[in-house]
């Protein structure tokens, strides 16, 4: 069992797809009616290590991202968040970036994502196989990357490399079905990376579909336990979320918000979450924080630009209200 004391180094290195998001602006307008947009940075690996970044970490990103204009966006947005991009390549020929055009709007909120050709399935073996594994905290990643080759055998071995060098391996399942060949064919692959991992986190619709059953994904998360994980967070959306650890489990609210949209709350947990971690804090209260970083996040417009600093974080939990699990 590796030693989650680790990531108080605050290293962390995230492995996944960085993109552009187009906002429909101003907040509240369809996506039909819109004439006009707003840019940021996306991808849920990129959103967790700006998350991190903002919160006083440090993250560097292993990706591919297009040799064109889209690209180089994504690029000088991992600059402005002071990313470590040493680790991102370039390809050319058909490969473009991933592209999300998404509405902020709380009701019936539309969100179309563009991932033909996508440039972060072109990460190779190559691309991890001489990481410095052991001079970071802890490894992540999120589902995505897992849904096409070559990027999900690469993804596998920088598990094994990661577990060799001791390094803890962190899992977002963030299952996005139209990314897979099939629904058979993701509930097994994700199976088989919850069982590499140290935490994993996900929410109970992810859960119920690693298990293969409606209403087993609780049971499923804590199976995870068993195969090694040392944390597993399984939230349930309004209702909270349950921490489950090898010494028991615990159950916590939300914080009220008055949200404008549903999109970035995961990336901004997982990056509030690891950063309470790596400042030493307790596993509920990483918890909270996480939640908290949720609630922000889905209050603003945007998820990488949403992402809140220490000091908004401080201060919004000392005056939100958190609801009752």
């Amino acid at each position: 069992m590796k030693d989650l004391a680790r990531l108080h180094g605050k290293g962390f290195l995230v492995i996944g797809r960085a993109g552009m998001d187009f906002y429909a602006d101003p907040p509240g307008t369809r996506l039909e009616d819109a004439v006009q947009f707003t840019a940021a940075l996306g991808g849920s690996s990129a959103n967790i290590a700006a998350g991190l970044c903002r919160l006083g970490c440090d993250a560097a990103l292993v990706t591919c991202v297009s040799d064109d204009a889209i690209g180089r966006y994504c690029l000088k947005q991992l600059d402005n968040y002071g990313i470590d991009r040493r680790f991102v390549r370039s390809v050319g020929g058909e490969a473009r970036n991933s592209l999300a055009v998404v509405e902020t709007r709380i009701e019936n909120t539309q969100s179309v994502i563009y991932r033909n050709n996508a440039a972060d399935f072109a990460m190779t073996m190559q691309d991890v196989e001489a990481l410095p594994y052991a001079g970071f905290s802890a490894l992540i990643t999120t589902g995505t990357v897992l849904a096409a080759e070559p990027s999900r055998s690469a993804t596998f071995h920088a598990f094994e490399r990661a577990n060799a060098a001791g390094v803890p391996v962190i899992f977002d399942v963030d299952y996005r079905p139209y990314s897979w060949a099939s629904a058979q064919e993701a509930s097994d692959v994700y199976s088989r990376a919850a069982t590499l991992c140290d935490i994993v986190i996900g929410n109970d619709v992810e859960f119920d579909f690693m298990a293969g059953a409606e209403g087993q994904g609780l049971e499923k998360a804590r199976s995870l336990i068993g195969d090694g994980a040392q944390i597993v967070v399984y939230k349930m959306g309004e209702l909270g979320a349950i921490t489950i650890t090898p010494e028991g489990e615990t159950r916590t609210g939300i914080y009220e918000t008055e949200a404008l949209k549903p999109t970035g709350a995961g990336d901004s947990f997982m990056a509030g979450f690891l950063a309470a971690l790596s400042d030493g804090q307790p596993i509920a209260e990483a918890v909270r924080q996480g939640s908290a970083a949720a609630a922000i996040v889905v209050s603003r417009v945007g998820c990488a630009p949403a992402m809140p600093t220490p000091d908004e974080l401080t201060d919004f939990m000392a005056r939100a209200v958190m609801r009752s699990a």
